[in-house]
């Protein structure tokens, strides 16, 4: 059973006055949607099959290599740059979390959509909150020149719903867990509590495996993995009341956007006399690469599922005869499971604290040397004099260069001399890669980037069997699809942005935006009048 039928019964509603509504330009609803980890390679190799929603939006303007163009490419990032038309440089977003050693807490590390100033808030049990993003949002800039236009999010991860809406949201939603919530006071739509209510019984339920069609059958081939599961032949069942299989699955997708066209309906979205902005995270893409890898039966079944859910939501949307736009793209791409595509898994030695170790044995001090995880944002400890640091960072950069894994090694005082990278962003360098989502504030000592095809998972476990955050391609190409009824079906080569993706919508609705405050620029979409630089 797919969410949204069951819970559109109880709260869509067409209405009589839009249905009288005029489609006056610009659009009076944009729908912005960000697939979690649906990179180029899966949109390409599926786009044959879509039959429903991502056919529809395919039917527009697709630009086949967007880019997010950054080496950070995590979630937190990735949506920073959609609705920001920044680079995370600007957006002071570089990953998911970062260190900050100067916070008066305990728990140095911080998570991007939190506040840690408020007592109690930490990196895993943080309070939410905008207050990292460094930029406006679109809703943000909307809402200051358009006080009646409404900035809406819903999304399947906190951190996508914070990215996406900003600082001035009217309403804001995101699993937690266990049902939708959020970090905003006022009023609850009636909508919500009756789809946490449809989620719930759909959780409790056993939920039978999914029926492949033909091409996702050619696809089962079962791996087992160093840690004994088995991957790449399962067709996403559930047991009762199993929400981390629940979120692993379409019907996560379904919620989310079952409570997208709640609020659409509920909030009047899209009948006022200026135009909204909805932003909707889809997460289970995401869930389902980590658990299973990109090309596995599982991921075959969730995406023929995604097509389906995606056409429910518009077919609900064109119910209620609104004049809409859509785009769609993704926070960054995957790198298949190792075990499939035969490539190394990341060596564990190569980890902050097992490489500071080694520093501290060779320079003689005791203590801790390196902050931070495998690869990427490397943080010396604060503690260290300057003529330790000046020492551990030598034989730092050296041990890491050494290692065959190792692709780059930039510091910061490196990354700090490059001018922030502009054209086209396929030809970026690796150094101008890592300047993309490097902020001074917030980056590391040491920015430690992995050769191509190693798996930055040094270990596989339950639902974390692959994943993302490389400089290469397969993590930073996305798609980036523009639609709008009547709009003439084209496809595009040409190697863009997803910072593109804001001052194009601004373009559409007749937004200005100040060029020289972001990094993006206005795509040629047909209907949308580029100002004049």
């Amino acid at each position: 059973m797919r969410i949204l039928s069951a819970v559109s019964a109880a709260f869509l509603l067409v209405s009589s006055a839009a249905a009288q509504a005029q489609a006056p330009k610009p659009p009076k609803l944009v729908i912005v949607i960000s697939v979690d980890q649906f990179g180029a390679g899966l949109f390409e190799e599926y786009r044959p099959h879509f039959t429903a929603g991502l056919m529809q939006i395919a039917g527009g303007t697709v630009f086949r290599n967007g880019y997010q163009g950054q080496a950070a490419t995590e979630t937190c990032p990735g949506h920073s740059t959609i609705m920001t038309g920044s680079l995370p440089a600007r957006t002071g977003i570089i990953g998911n979390s970062w260190f900050d050693q100067s916070t008066a807490r305990a728990d140095k590390k911080i998570y991007c959509a939190e506040d840690e100033s408020v007592p109690g808030s930490t990196s895993r049990s943080y309070t939410l909150s905008a207050v990292h993003l460094k930029v406006p949002t679109l809703g943000d800039l909307l809402k200051k020149v358009s006080p009646g236009s409404r900035n809406v999010a819903v999304a399947g991860k906190d951190r996508a719903a914070l990215m996406m809406s900003g600082h001035a949201a009217d309403q804001r939603w995101y699993w937690n867990g266990k049902q939708f919530v959020t970090d905003l006071s006022g009023a609850v739509p009636r909508s919500i509590p009756l789809a946490n209510a449809e989620i719930a019984k759909l959780i409790a339920t056993a939920a039978p495996p999914l029926d492949p069609p033909p091409y996702c059958q050619a696809k089962a081939r079962p791996i087992t993995l160093s840690d004994g599961q088995t991957v790449g032949a399962g067709r996403l069942a559930r047991a009762a009341g199993d929400y981390e299989g629940f979120r692993q699955s379409p019907d996560f997708d379904g919620a989310t956007l079952a409570v997208a066209a709640g609020l659409v309906q509920d909030l009047k979205l899209g009948q006022g006399g200026s135009t909204d902005i909805l932003s909707i995270g889809l997460s289970a893409t995401d869930y389902v690469g980590h658990a299973y890898g990109s090309e596995g039966e599982e991921m075959c079944l969730q995406m023929f599922a995604l097509d389906r859910e995606v056409g429910d939501f518009l077919r609900a949307i064109q119910a209620m005869h609104l004049d809409y736009a859509v785009v769609l793209t993704a926070d960054h791409g995957v790198e298949d499971l190792a075990e499939r595509v035969g490539a190394p898994r990341v060596d564990p030695a190569l980890s902050a604290t097992a490489v500071g170790k080694q520093i501290a044995q060779k320079i003689g001090i005791s203590g801790r040397v390196l902050i931070g995880g495998i690869g990427g944002d490397v943080y010396f400890d604060s503690a260290l004099t300057e003529k330790q640091r000046r020492a551990a960072q030598a034989e730092a950069i050296a041990i890491y260069s050494a290692h065959p894994q190792v692709e780059a090694v930039f510091t910061k005082a490196q990354l700090e001399r490059i001018p922030l990278p502009s054209g086209p962003p396929d030809a970026w360098t690796l150094a101008q890669r890592a300047r993309a989502s490097f902020d001074a504030q917030r980056s590391g000592d040491l920015i430690v980037l992995f050769k191509k095809g190693v798996s930055l998972i040094a270990k596989p476990e339950a639902g974390d069997v692959a994943t993302h955050g490389s400089p290469w391609d397969y993590d930073r190409r996305v798609p980036i699809l523009f639609w709008r009824p009547g709009m003439p079906a084209s496809t595009s080569g040409a190697p863009v942005d997803t910072t593109n993706i804001m001052p194009t919508i601004a373009a559409m609705i007749g937004l200005p935006v100040d060029a020289s405050a972001i990094d993006g620029k206005c795509l040629d979409v047909p209907g949308v009048v580029c100002p004049a630089h």
